[in-house]
């Protein structure tokens, strides 16, 4: 929670209340309303949330009407233009940009969980072939969690690690098996010997694949 500052008072009819202001690292003061419907018995009307702070966080900050969205205080145009997907992945799970071990140990371990579990390629049977991938996608990601029991405690550090890791390893996997069942193609598994970048791309090749070396699809891509 960002630092009191004080407080500001609001007075309902002939009831005033003391509702304390924090000053955030970036971004204006706010003022904490979360005992105004018990003292008050009254709601705050605010629709889309224009004047409204949802949470507290330390991983995204963002204002839309400035076109403002830092993720750990660094603009994403700068993450886009320096940084890439591994890192800021790095970045918004441990909350720094890794060094080079870092980063060679972080992508090792997502690569190795780019395989999916074989039972997960009989959802796709259950999509019509012109349901869009994106669709498709999202109802095999929302099945993980059968597969995976032993990282669904969201109060576990760990098991968040491993959800997440998991979740950025198998998400390309996923999206290249929508893409592959929606044009008729065989699924094509991925190559964990490459790099992650690599290896995705492995996973949307013609089947059988054009004689192209894995490394040239990822460039090209």
């Amino acid at each position: 929670m960002a630092e009191s500052k004080g407080s500001a008072t609001i007075t309902i009819g002939n009831t005033s209340i003391d509702l304390p202001v924090f000053s955030p690292t970036v971004g204006p003061d706010v003022v904490d309303i979360r005992k105004l419907y018990g003292q008050g018995n009254v709601f705050t009307y605010d629709p889309g949330f224009t004047s409204t702070a949802s949470c507290s966080s330390t991983i995204t900050y963002i204002d839309g009407d400035k076109g403002e969205l830092l993720y750990r205080g660094y603009p994403i145009e700068q993450l886009a233009d320096k940084s890439h997907h591994l890192e800021v992945c790095y970045l918004l799970l441990y909350g720094e940009l890794p060094d080079a071990q870092q980063m060679l140990d972080f992508e090792t371990r997502v690569t190795n969980h780019t395989m999916v579990h074989e039972q997960m390629q009989y959802f796709f049977r259950g999509f019509r072939r012109d349901a869009h991938p994106m669709a498709t996608m999202v109802g095999v990601v929302g099945a993980m969690s059968a597969f995976y029991h032993d990282s669904t405690d969201v109060s576990d550090p760990w098991q968040r690690e491993v959800a997440s890791i998991r979740m950025i390893a198998k998400l390309p996997t996923i999206a290249a098996m929508a893409y592959k069942y929606s044009i008729g193609q065989p699924f094509v598994y991925p190559k964990n010997s490459l790099d992650y970048r690599a290896t995705s791309c492995t996973c949307v090749l013609p089947s059988p694949p054009k004689i192209m070396s894995y490394h040239d699809a990822a460039r090209r891509s």
